[in-house]
């Protein structure tokens, strides 16, 4: 998925009388061409059970609302602090935070005058974002677009994406997961039946090497996509090529000999690139890929041209 900066989008709780699921939405990204056929509107949900070293936005990562600092951006007012309804933010030649006190409620977010903090992380109903979404139905209709929510995980917040994804099918809305996969398979199946498409991210079919990487292993990762390729769900797997960790031939013949009983020939390789590393300093997070190069064209149509020999639909950037 691509790199998205946070708060396209400020959402609301919803009426006082809406007594559906809630969702925690971090972003809301119109025009995108690279989820989904058409053009698409991307909703991004917080949360996610991954750690994947090379995550390039890590504000979908905590299941909370996060702020993110700009330290480019801050003029030294001290709004913020004064802001703070729980004292956790003071200044001390540099602006300090205490991690303990900050309740993320995005007092010192509203307050700044010049957005060096932002809020990542907003709850909307459904109602609400299908309102967003719904301003740009002509866009679907002509080319063809729809929906996606991605995330973060998305089946970390499944009542409120089965309830977005009922809601959208209703109005004849194209529907696109971007999944990981991991989850209950009895969750996979309920949230399937209103999607027209999975984009399922696959990093590595070696269990240790995905445990190393992301901090889970991948049996329910590969056991999901087994279950959904057998239940004739329509799929394109997708594949974060990166250097030194997935790009090697024993891992790539691994990915083939995967996925080739099960009939899934579409595959996107998607090229790590350092787009999102700004933001881990942002919120205060270790960057562990530093010095890891984004892979040449040359070698991404080498990988890509391997999985063609074997049958596949490949496309490269997705």
């Amino acid at each position: 998925m691509a790199a998205v900066q946070p708060l396209a989008v400020k959402g609301s709780t919803g009426s006082a009388q809406s007594s559906g699921p809630v969702g925690l939405v971090f972003n809301v990204m119109r025009f995108s061409l690279h989820d989904g056929p058409g053009i698409r509107t991307t909703v991004f949900l917080k949360g996610c059970p991954l750690r994947c070293w090379w995550c390039h936005n890590p504000e979908s990562q905590s299941p909370t609302p996060e702020v993110i600092y700009f330290e480019e951006r801050c003029v030294r007012s001290g709004e913020c602090v004064r802001a703070c309804p729980h004292q956790a933010l003071r200044w001390d030649g540099q602006l300090l935070l205490d991690a303990l006190r900050c309740q993320r409620c995005g007092g010192c977010a509203s307050a700044c005058p010049t957005g060096a903090r932002e809020l990542a992380g907003h709850k909307m109903t459904v109602p609400d974002l299908l309102a967003e979404v719904s301003k740009d139905r002509v866009f679907f209709e002509e080319s063809g677009g729809g929906v996606t929510i991605s995330g973060g995980e998305p089946l970390m917040q499944a009542e409120f994406v089965e309830a977005v994804l009922a809601a959208c099918r209703v109005d004849r809305i194209h529907t696109v997961l971007e999944t990981c996969g991991f989850a209950e398979w009895r969750t996979v199946e309920r949230v399937a039946a209103n999607v027209d498409l999975f984009l399922y991210d696959l990093k590595l079919i070696d269990v240790e090497r995905h445990r190393h990487y992301t901090g889970v292993t991948n049996d329910l990762i590969l056991d999901n996509l087994r279950r959904l390729s057998e239940r004739g769900s329509a799929i394109v797997v997708r594949v974060p090529v990166v250097p030194g960790v997935n790009d090697d031939r024993t891992s790539l013949e691994a990915l083939s000999a995967f996925l080739s009983p099960l009939g899934l020939r579409n595959v996107d390789l998607l090229p790590y690139h350092r787009i999102g590393s700004e933001k881990y300093h942002r919120l205060r997070l270790p960057y562990r890929m530093a010095g890891v190069p984004t892979p040449t064209a040359e070698r991404m149509e080498a990988l890509a041209t391997h999985l063609r020999s074997d049958g596949f639909q490949v496309r490269v950037g997705g």
